[in-house]
């Protein structure tokens, strides 16, 4: 290329170039014409000007232009830094495979930007940019931060980013960043945070964020002011801090909003503090290292699935939510730690099969936490009850444990046969399933009196009257109703008529006080 092919701003910018001056080709700013060829800035990159003297630091810095044609750097070694200000391009720069120092577009309107499999020695910054078209990023390898903070990228219905595997050595900042279309982060490792907050991401009926499989080494932000039309996938993900949503609006109604499977989190797991979301949050089998919480959220989903924690594992659970949560709550198999939550938030359908719990921030009475457990639809399930009764037990408050063990004695009789049930009946009306012993005494004692009096007023005759002892209202009625005869009153005695048949009743009513007595004492045994 002949420098007097060359145009104003293009002679300005060449001989400008080997000391990295700035060149601002804006009107009134400089007597140099807007328009840039791409081929020039190609040329000067790849070492077509004079070599530049001891102590010169060349760069490309220019401002306002407008760069036409195609800005083409493929797999070319770039060791000086590109700084672009309010500049815009007619086609979509390459960069693919090539090494830069650093690159720098502030203000910038671009068609796309290709930089897949390039390596960055600084930082990338695309801040106050708009893109009508993808920025490819796969593979890439920057050094330092990865900068996006304000820049709009529209590339709806296709992945308006594409940063699958991308190795970042610094922060990834995206703070107040537009996205319509897909971004795609899968698989990628991040040296420092992730910062989203403000962000608006849009690709409804798509993936509006791809992190899967992700490695970020401090936060991952999503707090204040992020929303995002369509799903947000973290599954598989690992962060060596926290998640934040605090404040977010996650919209991706009738599907899932929020798809977090499988996610290690070092520290909090947060999706409360004004979280709002149209549509499914699932954290199957996410492992949190301090707390999940959803404290004051507001999480929609009628008549599916609104929360999954299916297999999740948290020190400190607080599902204390802004209003009661519409939809399904699944936490079957999950290890909750301390669980928080208030009665008036509960959801209507709640699921707990196989659930675990360290303790209950708010324990509340055993008649409130029964109400808690009915309103599962998955039917009778022991474990539930177990849980819960153990977590009394480990309070100390043994009467509400037993309460709650009752009461998954009648929830399991419900299930059986008539024939069975109606024994369950006996049992629950004389000792309360073995849970309320008491109760035994107290009918021993009612029965007692009653064949007490009778007996006293009706003494049965005795069968060998020189050989009878003498009798014993009270010893009689006891030997009536304690299968084992032990006060020899009711082998020498023979009632008739009416005393017969309460003897009988005596008898049997003794038998089922034993029977019941004795699966009570087995059951309690059990539980020791």
């Amino acid at each position: 290329m002949r420098i007097d092919e060359l145009n104003a701003g293009e002679r300005q910018l060449w001989n400008t170039f080997a000391q990295g001056g700035a060149v601002d080709v804006r009107d009134g700013s400089s007597a140099a014409e807007p328009g840039v060829r791409a081929e020039v800035i190609t040329a000067l990159l790849l070492g077509a000007s004079t070599d530049p003297a001891p102590g010169d630091r060349p760069a490309i810095r220019l401002t306002g232009a407008c760069i036409t044609g195609r800005l083409n750097l493929r797999f070319a070694e770039i060791p000086v830094p590109i700084v672009l200000d309010e500049c815009r391009f007619d086609e979509v720069p390459s960069l693919q495979g090539a090494r830069i120092r650093e690159l720098t577009l502030t203000g910038c309107a671009l068609p796309g930007l290709a930089a897949d499999t390039a390596q960055i020695d600084g930082r990338l910054v695309l801040t106050h940019c708009h893109l009508t078209g993808p920025l490819v990023l796969t593979r890439a390898q920057i050094h330092s931060d990865l900068d996006l903070r304000d820049t709009v990228i529209t590339a709806p219905g296709a992945e308006a980013i594409s940063a699958a595997r991308l190795i970042a050595g610094g922060d990834v900042l995206c703070t107040n960043m537009a996205v319509q279309g897909a971004f795609r982060l899968s698989g990628a490792a991040i040296s420092g945070e992730f910062d989203l907050e403000g962000a608006s991401l849009s690709n409804p009926g798509g993936h509006a964020l791809d992190a899967y499989h992700a490695q970020i080494t401090e936060d991952f932000t999503f707090h204040p002011g992020f929303s995002a039309e369509g799903r947000i996938v973290l599954s598989g993900a690992t962060v060596a801090a926290a998640i934040g949503f605090c404040g977010a609006r996650l919209n991706n109604a009738d599907d899932v909003a929020l798809e977090a499977v499988d996610v290690s989190v070092a520290r909090n797991f947060d999706l409360g503090q004004g979280l709002t979301v149209d549509g499914g949050i699932k954290l199957d089998g996410s492992r949190i290292g301090t707390q999940l919480s959803f404290r004051d959220a507001t999480l929609r989903n009628p008549g599916g699935i609104a929360l999954s924690l299916r297999l999740a594992q948290a020190r400190e659970t607080d599902l204390r939510t802004q209003q009661p949560i519409d939809g399904i709550v699944d936490a079957s198999n999950a290890q909750l730690g301390t669980l928080y939550d208030t009665p008036d938030t509960w959801p209507g359908d709640l699921r707990l099969a196989e659930t675990t719990y360290d303790a209950l921030a708010s324990p509340l009475t055993a008649t409130e936490r029964l109400d808690w457990l009915r309103r599962s639809t998955d039917g009778y399930l022991p474990q539930p009850y177990e849980q819960l009764a153990a977590a009394y037990q480990r309070l100390g408050h043994e009467d509400e444990a037993r309460t709650v063990l009752l009461a998954k004695q009648r929830h399991r009789r419900a299930m059986l046969p008539l024939h069975t049930r109606v024994w369950g009946y006996i049992q629950d009306a004389t000792v309360g399933y073995g849970y309320r012993p008491l109760r035994a005494g107290l009918w021993l004692m009612a029965l007692l009196a009653c064949g007490t009096l009778f007996f006293g007023a009706h003494p049965p005759a005795p069968l060998e009257a020189e050989k009878a002892p003498p009798f014993n209202a009270v010893f009689y009625t006891l030997d009536l109703l304690v299968p084992i005869t032990a006060f020899g009153q009711e082998a020498a005695f023979a009632p008739r008529d009416t005393g017969q048949w309460l003897a009988y009743a005596l008898t049997a009513a003794g038998w089922i006080l034993a029977t019941t007595v004795a699966a009570g004492i087995s059951r309690a045994i059990s539980r020791q």
